[in-house]
């Protein structure tokens, strides 16, 4: 057993956190009565820590043995961009607490310290702390690290100059044990006669931190249950919004600074309930239960810049299942223009931002922003093939039938969704949409940023490269006459039409030069010209 921490440890605790949260998220989801009966909390919980398992692999993929510090660094950047709901964002902010501790050691006194700072700066972070929540049982499961045990009782208490199993197995009884009191201490929890759903997620993640350090599997299941409540329906029907409770939740990242966060917090506590505010050095995650969804993002606008907005109303979430339309289609984009007009076209529209590919969680919040029993899920990048085999798994497990389409770039998923039709058959419209993607080739230009060596050859930086189906066919130095290139080639195997994504920052002049090229020399050949707008690649090529 090891007596401190590695970042071996690290990236096995968020492995082991991920298992737990996904075997237990429909139990957790199931309790979710507080402060919202919308039934996703384990969900939330789950999509939180795959965030952050995701961020601390990237960082083994980069270096084989990554430095500590750097490895917990990860993991609480993770959660903090990956945060979902109000259970979610508090276990950001209680990875961030522990990361700022256990980056300057690792050890059993510093796993304890660490157990104490992320339960205080979780509190700092909610707006009005309430006990009975996964607040509670963060601060027993610290205390619990203190020679006493919290208040002074003896049990599971970790000794002076424990090393760190000994003090993970304390943090994480002392945990369970507050979990059970929850329910005393929160009257709706009592009512329903269930245990805190956040707080129960909270456990969960500790049982993992047990047995990373540990080597052994915590023994029994924690309770979910309160024996002095009712056994009957957990949740009551849901209304079209919560009871005398704000009708939006809205999250959003944040860069500002330290100053205007004050100012911000001040302000969307006067539009609504459940502020959580988390995050620091310049990047903070939002959180918030309000009624004007509007104000809030723009209290976001006035603080900094606000982005990955995310809105869901209560009344919609709750109802989603029996309120669901037939058919929807979700498709990833690589840039606002070419979203505009997919979103146009009546797709759900994920935004893929160079170097930040979309996880798994926000393809998931896309699906069930659709609200529909049917999802068509157009990648768009092979890239991100498993990613959306993921999203796709989840939402079945919530009753959505998914189908992903195996398109590899935004000209395919375009070509998908204009034969989509939602009134045929699903499995037909499938087929077709399949088929119309497969039909088109795709092709790319792009900037070398440094000497590489390609399927072309070596290519030096700033070459123009001309990618057909994924591979480098063309290097050149100038981007219009590599487009025209690249267009000869991909239409040298026959073709009727010609579709062209240009970006906001490409030559003037290169969508009209190339039209005008298809028409003198490829006769019986149509083009269709799209904008890709800011931050889309600089031109994208589809030949059906």
């Amino acid at each position: 057993m090891p007596q401190t921490l590695d970042s071996t440890v690290v990236r096995t605790w968020c492995s082991l956190a991920l298992q737990a949260l996904g075997r237990e998220r429909e139990e957790i989801d199931a309790i979710n009565v507080y402060p919202v009966a919308d039934g996703d909390t384990g969900t939330n919980l789950y999509l939180t820590v795959e965030s952050a398992s995701q961020a601390v692999d990237a960082v083994f993929t980069a270096i084989a043995a990554p430095d500590f510090g750097d490895a917990v660094r990860a993991m609480a950047h993770g959660a903090l961009i990956g945060a979902r709901g109000n259970s979610g964002t508090i276990l950001a902010q209680l990875l961030r607490g522990m990361s700022e501790v256990l980056a300057e050691g690792r050890d059993g006194d510093h796993l304890a310290r660490a157990l104490r700072r992320a339960a205080a700066s979780a509190r700092q972070a909610v707006a009005h702390p309430v006990e009975g929540t996964i607040l509670s049982v963060a601060s027993a499961a610290a205390d619990s690290t203190l020679p006493g045990g919290a208040d002074g009782a003896e049990g599971a208490a970790a000794p002076d100059g424990a090393d760190v199993v000994a003090v993970a197995r304390a943090a994480y009884e002392g945990a369970r044990t507050a979990l059970e009191r929850t329910p005393a201490q929160l009257a709706v929890l009592e009512r329903a006669g269930v245990v805190d759903a956040g707080g129960r997620g909270l456990v969960a993640v500790l049982g993992a931190l047990v047995e990373a350090v540990s080597g052994q599997r915590v023994p029994g299941r924690t309770p979910t249950r309160h024996a002095r409540g009712p056994r009957a329906a957990v949740v009551p029907d849901p209304e079209p919004c919560p009871a005398g409770g704000p009708a939006f939740e809205v999250i959003y990242l944040l860069e500002a600074d330290d100053t205007a966060v004050a100012r911000l917090r001040g302000r969307l506590d006067a539009l609504g309930d459940s502020l959580v505010v988390v995050g620091g050095d310049g990047l903070w995650n939002v959180h918030v239960h309000v009624d004007d969804a509007g104000a809030a993002v723009e209290a976001g606008v006035e603080a900094g810049r606000p982005y990955r907005i995310r809105i869901t109303h209560f009344g919609t979430q709750a109802t989603q299942a029996p309120e669901r339309a037939g058919r929807a289609v979700v498709a990833v984009l690589p840039g606002e223009g070419l979203a505009a007009l997919c979103a146009e076209a009546g797709a759900t529209t994920v935004l893929a931002r160079p170097g930040e590919p979309p996880a798994s969680g926000e393809l998931l919040d896309a699906i069930r922003r659709a609200h529909a029993r049917e999802v068509v899920l157009l990648p768009n990048d092979a890239e991100l093939r498993h990613t959306a085999a993921a999203a796709a798994e989840q939402a079945r497990a919530q009753g959505i039938r998914v189908a992903l389409v195996p398109t590899r770039a935004a000209v395919q998923g375009i070509a998908a969704l204009a034969v989509h039709e939602p009134d045929r058959r699903f499995d037909e419209d499938v087929v077709a949409m399949t088929a119309a993607a497969g039909a088109t080739r795709y092709g790319e230009l792009a900037v070398a940023e440094h000497q590489s060596f390609t399927s072309a050859g070596v290519c030096q930086a700033g070459d123009v490269l001309g990618l057909i189906d994924g591979d480098v066919a063309v290097i050149g130095h100038d981007v219009a006459a590599t487009a025209e290139t690249v267009l000869d080639r991909m239409l040298s195997g026959g073709g009727e039409l010609v579709t062209l994504v240009v970006a906001e920052d490409a030559p003037d002049c290169l969508a009209g030069r190339l039209e005008a090229h298809v028409r003198e020399t490829h006769l019986a050949v149509d083009t269709v010209t799209y904008s890709g707008g800011p931050q889309a690649p600089l031109l994208l090529i589809g030949v059906e």
